[in-house]
């Protein structure tokens, strides 16, 4: 993507699609003496020939909905941006999600086989499998909020390309595992000297345990990244427009969100989660995707449920312990910053795309998106 020089002007948009004919600004200025506005002043002569239909820009199909590239935070400020296309899309998805979850806790019910909810136990193959298809179906409601409520496609909630780019989710799994599975490790290593936990070997039906994990977490971590980071932010981000600002609000807005949805029992833990969320936000911010952080939550939550089903009920994976609590938050947070440092140092080697490809009339064809320097 070229961006202007110096001395060239900046690029607004939309140029007209062609100059007014001579015959077409008489039209425009008649009576040719002050008066009234245009549309209060007396018809043009008979002489003056007809305007022609009104002419209006339209890109070429299938071209980018923005006209300069934008991060991935203001993808949602396209051609057809309106502030209450957020508000739309926000009250749609809550009420879409309302009915979608319910109908999964009914099927539940109805089964006769589902787990008992009062206990929330989540090393219970079961209780896990159904919480978390519930909220797997948070996936195709936020698609539904991109296509109604934008008009846009539902990969725009993906990355600037308007897709998951799978080639940045190797690298991230394995910068994740090397930072979130030290810190996690040392933090169950940490509970142990206190002598708060204890190894209650195994729960009973680990096997099962360890399928429904590896084969719906990291859904189910993508569902909330798709809702907090896919769409929460970018309303934020879009309704405050300035990028730096829209983004410091929208990860601080959707960080609190974030930690309060998974109902933290104290402060410590509060401040875990939402550092957890500031930090996906950071990771998306650098990465102009969703892939960065979706791989941050999925490797987090994996680790910390295949941890609570070898090691048995005895070991805190939940919450913050209250012996421990100051060592263990401030390895959480040692954790999460450090992956986050990675992510941001890869960009030089990874190239992640940092803003979409965007329509710009002053040049032909379109523009390759922008990748970080």
């Amino acid at each position: 993507m070229t961006y202007p020089g110096p001395g060239d002007e900046p690029y607004v948009g939309p140029p007209p699609t062609r100059r007014p004919e001579p015959w077409e600004r008489a039209h425009a200025y008649w009576p040719p003496v002050p008066g009234p506005v245009l549309w209060d002043r007396p018809p043009p002569p008979p002489w003056l020939p007809p305007l022609p239909p009104a002419v209006r820009w339209a890109p070429p199909p299938g071209t980018p909905p923005h006209d300069l590239p934008q991060p991935y935070l203001l993808v949602m400020r396209s051609r057809d941006w309106a502030w209450w296309r957020p508000l739309l899309g926000l009250l749609l998805l809550a009420v879409v999600y309302l009915v979608a979850a319910t109908v999964v806790v009914f099927l539940t019910l109805a089964t006769g086989i589902g787990p008992d909810f009062a206990q929330m136990d989540f090393a219970d193959p079961l209780t896990l499998l159904f919480t978390n298809l519930s909220l797997i179906v948070a996936i195709p409601v936020v698609w539904l909020a991109w296509v109604t409520a934008h008009g846009m496609s539902r990969t725009w909630s993906s990355s600037v390309l308007a897709r998951l780019r799978w080639r940045l989710v190797l690298p991230y799994s394995l910068m994740a595992l090397a930072t979130l599975g030290a810190g996690i490790g040392l933090s169950v290593l940490a509970g142990f000297l206190a002598g708060e936990e204890h190894v209650t070997g195994p729960v009973a039906s680990f096997g099962w345990l360890l399928l429904v994990v590896l084969l719906t977490t990291p859904l189910q971590s993508a569902a909330e990244e798709y809702l907090f980071r896919g769409y929460l932010s970018q309303s934020i981000a879009a309704w405050v427009r300035h990028p730096v600002a829209g983004a410091v609000t929208a990860a601080v807005v959707t960080a609190a969100l974030f930690s309060a949805a998974h109902l933290p029992p104290d402060v410590p833990t509060f401040l875990d989660r939402f550092a957890f969320g500031l930090a996906a936000s950071a990771v998306v911010w650098l990465t102009g995707g969703l892939e960065a952080a979706i791989v941050l939550h999925a490797v987090n939550n994996v680790l910390v449920f295949v941890l609570a089903g070898a090691l048995g009920e005895g070991v805190i994976t939940e919450q913050v312990p209250g012996g421990a609590g100051l060592l263990f938050l401030l390895v959480s947070l040692l954790s999460v910053a450090a992956y986050v440092a990675l992510v941001g140092r890869s960009r030089r080697r990874l190239l992640p795309e940092t803003h979409t490809a965007a329509l710009d009339l002053r040049t032909p064809g379109v523009p390759a998106p922008v990748a970080a320097g």
